[in-house]
Order: structure tokens, then C-alpha cells, then sequence
């Protein structure tokens, strides 16, 4: 793309910088599971991150500054792409939970805790808590596994008062966007944000924002705690894996046509639901 160069490429996004410094962050289809990118692609996923995404920055945006400068992006990835603020990001995962699933729930079991915060004994797979948690992570490569880690090893990797603004605006931000979701029948079980840093050391919103890719959305119609939930997110790619007996170590299998067809058809319900627009 004529004046922008590589600069990086992750999981699901390919970064690119101009002269300027400014970041084109462009949202391929690609997709992954346990810290592994699958081989097979989901159709539109990328243009359907960044739509949303966009979406949840504009609604946002009284809360935190967020990184986006334009959306008038290179022909060839247009409705995939956003021009962004080059940030210093946080190295870490700043992950609000409002109910009990997935590698919290894992914790849970072991000593009602997570990340640190005690819980309540009694809770199942599903139950929502009395509160949201900011229960965040260690970023990892490519490959490599994320780590839930306490709030003091947080303070230590950022320092005491970054902590706790990160922690301040995790929870402000998701629950903002769980009570507007609620209202759309949607349950914003937890998500996961990035952060960074701006020229003038403003603390900013970054990457993507509450997408199936970072979040666990369930029909709230449906919801009941004590086992898995239905989900418009990559829940149904996780649970595929799980059950075809994939050992997360080898290189993952090649997605059948129907993974990849419910998949994506689950990430345009869940715009369809957030948006109450249809995905184009």
C-alpha cells in the first residue's frame, strides 16, 4: 500500500505506519483460539471486528479518549482498516468479568478466588457476580499462553496509580457497555481491553472494543447458570476444538465449512444485536 509501511502483524491484525507515525491497524479474517491462530479464515470477520469495534469507540468515547484518527484507509482494505495514534501500550490484558465462565471460573474452582479476589462459595459455570472484577492478564506471544495475574502484579508491571486507572477504566468501560447491552437482550459476560499511552501521556483506548473476537456475548433469554452458554462469539470454535480432542499443543486442524459458517455466523448475530444495524 503506497505510503504505508509493515510495522507488525499479530494474531488477527496487520499493523502498518506512515511518515507521519500514524498506525494503520487493518483486521484480517483470521482468527484464533487458544493463543493459536487456526489455518482456516473466517469470511468478513475483519470488516465485521472493525465495524463494531468503531461502533463501541463512538459510544465510548465520553469515557476515554480512544486511538482511531480516520477511517479514510487505502482502498484495498477498506471497511477492515482504521488510521490510529501510535501509542506505548500497556503489557497487559485488562480483562473485566460481570458473571463466572472460562479460565476464571477454572480459578474459581480451585480456591473460590480470581485473580486474587475472593469470591463467594456456592457459584456455578454462568453465575453473575455481585460486582465486576478487573481481573487481568500477561500478554502473550504468538503461540504462547496469556496469565491471569493479582492487581499487585499489575501495579508492579505499570506502577500503583496506571493500575489503578486501567482497573478504574476497565470496569467504568464494560460496565457501561454491559447495561446498554443488557437492553438489547445481550449478556456481556466479560471482554477484554488495551491500553496505551499517547504523546502528551494521556492513557488511551486502543485495538478492538468489546467484538466476539474479546468478549463472551450470550442471549440473555437463554441464560442459566451451571454449564456452558450459549454464545455469539468464538465460545462454538473453542468448544469444536475441545471436543474434536485437539491437545492445544500440536498445530491446530484445518476449520470444516460448517465451523467456519456458524462461526461467522454467530459474529453478525451478535453485531446485528449490539448495532441493531445489519452487517453489509
Amino acid at each position: 500500500m503506497i505510503g504505508w509501511r509493515p510495522l507488525k502483524s499479530g494474531k488477527v491484525r496487520d499493523l502498518y505506519i506512515n511518515d507521519a507515525g500514524e498506525i494503520l491497524l487493518v483486521a484480517s479474517d483470521r482468527i484464533s483460539a487458544y493463543d493459536w491462530i487456526m489455518p482456516t479464515v473466517i469470511p468478513d470477520k475483519g470488516r465485521l471486528l472493525t465495524q463494531l469495534s468503531l461502533f463501541w469507540f463512538n459510544k465510548l468515547s465520553d469515557k476515554v479518549p480512544h486511538h482511531v484518527l480516520s477511517t479514510d484507509v487505502p482502498g484495498e482494505v477498506k471497511g477492515r482498516a482504521i488510521i490510529c495514534k501510535s501509542l506505548e501500550i500497556f503489557p497487559v490484558e485488562c480483562v473485566a468479568r460481570g458473571f463466572l465462565t472460562g479460565s476464571g471460573w477454572v480459578e474459581y474452582q480451585r480456591n473460590h478466588e480470581v485473580c486474587g479476589i475472593p469470591l463467594s462459595e456456592g457459584l456455578l459455570d454462568g453465575s453473575q457476580l455481585t460486582e465486576p472484577i478487573f481481573t487481568p492478564a500477561t500478554k502473550a506471544e504468538i503461540g504462547e499462553h496469556d496469565e491471569n495475574i493479582s492487581f499487585r502484579q499489575t501495579a508492579e508491571i505499570t506502577g500503583e496509580s496506571i493500575a489503578a486507572e486501567l482497573r478504574r477504566l476497565t470496569l467504568t468501560l464494560y460496565s457501561t457497555a454491559r447495561d446498554y447491552a443488557k437492553e438489547r437482550g445481550v449478556i456481556i459476560a466479560d471482554t477484554k481491553f488495551e491500553f496505551g499511552v499517547d504523546s502528551k501521556g494521556q492513557i488511551t483506548l486502543a485495538d478492538e472494543v468489546l467484538t466476539p473476537d474479546s468478549s463472551r456475548f450470550w442471549p440473555a433469554e437463554s441464560w442459566l447458570p451451571g454449564g456452558a452458554q450459549p454464545s455469539f462469539d468464538k465460545q462454538y470454535l473453542r468448544d469444536w476444538l475441545t471436543n474434536i480432542g485437539w491437545d492445544k499443543q500440536s498445530p491446530p486442524p484445518n476449520l470444516p465449512d460448517e465451523v467456519v459458517e456458524k462461526t461467522r455466523a454467530r459474529y453478525i448475530e451478535a453485531y446485528a444485536a449490539l448495532t441493531g444495524e445489519k452487517f453489509q
